[in-house]
């Protein structure tokens, strides 16, 4: 029996940007902090720059989700935002919104990472999915393990060797059982423990370093994380 039931996952937060850089960031630089969305079939049915942006996509028996960001100025060229994503999940409720809310967290705290440090930088996403090992219930803590932070708070260093990637520098931005945020001098590292929610640990890099090739740098980014997703979980 199909579950479909709504869901509304609000977040408040603050960004050292202003209004009319958020909106760059949350319309044409989603990239940068989260994954690209231009190509997602949404209508705007409220597109009010910068202040208040709604995206909504609807499908068939009612089905839809939409995403409304509120913006506001804040003294000192910040802004606060104000975010609502609504919609239906389709079965697996509960593990659906337990995932989905959590990545919210998660995705709004890059975009403040994003805002701080690299804002209108041009970016080169790679997106890098675990093996199928990697969906056990231990297989993110494995994979913190591997990296060296497995007891890492906020504001640690990172500086590891690892398999594949080589020397990894930097600063642990974000870190809990479910996700971990390490920032370099040139790029958002984002590690996705979605073990927890039924699939594969994954890992999108954000590499700002404005490589001659992009594609190619992609591409090498994608065997690096690859190869030592294979050290940590085997082929």
């Amino acid at each position: 029996m199909s579950e479909n039931r709504e869901f509304e996952i609000v977040a408040d937060i603050q960004v050292p940007a202003t209004p009319d850089r958020v909106w760059e960031a949350i319309t044409t630089g989603t990239p940068a902090w989260m994954f690209p969305t231009d190509q997602w079939p949404a209508e705007f049915p409220v597109n009010e720059r910068p202040s208040h942006l709604i995206s909504r996509m609807d499908g068939p028996d009612g089905w839809f989700n939409q995403l409304e960001h509120v913006i506001e100025p804040l003294p000192d060229g910040r802004a606060s935002i104000h975010y609502v994503h609504s919609g239906i999940f389709a079965d697996n409720w509960d593990q659906q919104y337990d995932g989905a809310s959590k990545h919210t967290a998660f995705y709004l705290h890059t975009l403040g990472q994003y805002l701080e440090h690299f804002d209108g930088k041009p970016v080169v996403f790679t997106d890098i999915q675990g093996p199928a090992t990697s969906a056990t219930p231990e297989a993110f803590d494995q994979f913190k393990g591997a990296l060296g932070i497995a007891d890492s708070a906020v504001g640690d260093k990172v500086d590891v060797m690892l398999d594949g990637v080589g020397q990894l520098c930097g600063d642990v931005d974000f870190v809990n059982e479910n996700f971990v945020g390490i920032r370099t001098q040139d790029a958002l590292l984002r590690f996705f423990g979605r073990n927890y929610f039924g699939a594969v640990v994954g890992i999108t890099v954000h590499d700002f370093s404005a490589p001659s090739d992009p594609a190619a740098r992609s591409e090498e980014t994608a065997v690096a994380w690859s190869t030592f997703f294979a050290s940590v979980y085997g082929e």
